[in-house]
């Protein structure tokens, strides 16, 4: 039978802000007695340790969602700040475990290309992104998250429209389509996603 979450805690960067977005659709289906959403946009991995982390301890979450690295995958010269990015991720989901949280992990959507980014983010975008999937996939194998990785989900072979009007954030649709992988790695229906 799976676990009743009383406190669920989203942490993150604007991914998990987003009013709607998969943090909360999860929120909804859960229906837990306490929740609070910490995601803040533009912040890197090392800012969520900084932010939030000792905000997410004091709630006393009992199921807890950690998804960043996205704002530091963006930028140029990621391959060489990955091992950096990795330790901070490190240093969010160890104490929320020890603290007796069961960690929730995302590796998201990687779309194959990205018309709508600027060109400040450079040709290498989607192939950083790739590698921000590859090393949250490991890494969620080695802490043992609750981990979903949507980098190769099918929708995106299969062409749907899954970014928003930047090009880069997720649209309902998408998040309808993390939330139910997210529910059902917690043992839940999808079906218990409310539209």
């Amino acid at each position: 039978m799976a676990p009743e979450y009383a406190r669920y805690c989203a942490l993150g960067d604007s991914v998990v802000e987003q009013p709607g977005g998969f943090a909360e659709l999860v929120r909804d289906a859960l229906a837990p007695a306490a929740f609070v959403n910490l995601g803040v946009r533009n912040l890197r991995a090392a800012e969520v340790r900084d932010v939030q982390l000792s905000a997410a301890l004091a709630f006393r979450p009992d199921l807890a969602m950690v998804v960043c690295g996205a704002n530091d995958a963006m930028r140029p010269g990621y391959e060489s700040r990955a091992g950096a990015v990795d330790e901070a991720m490190t240093a969010i989901i160890a104490p929320l475990q020890r603290a007796g949280a069961t960690v929730i992990t995302v590796s998201v959507f990687v779309m194959r290309e990205y018309p709508q980014m600027p060109h400040w983010l450079g040709a290498g975008f989607a192939r950083r992104m790739a590698l921000l999937a590859e090393r949250t996939n490991a890494l969620a194998a080695r802490l043992g998250t609750v981990h979903v990785d949507l980098s190769r989900h099918p929708a995106i072979a299969a062409g749907e429209a899954l970014t928003g009007d930047d090009g880069l954030h997720g649209n309902p649709h998408s998040h309808r389509i993390a939330a139910a992988a997210i529910l059902d790695r917690l043992h839940r229906s999808p079906l218990e996603v409310r539209r």
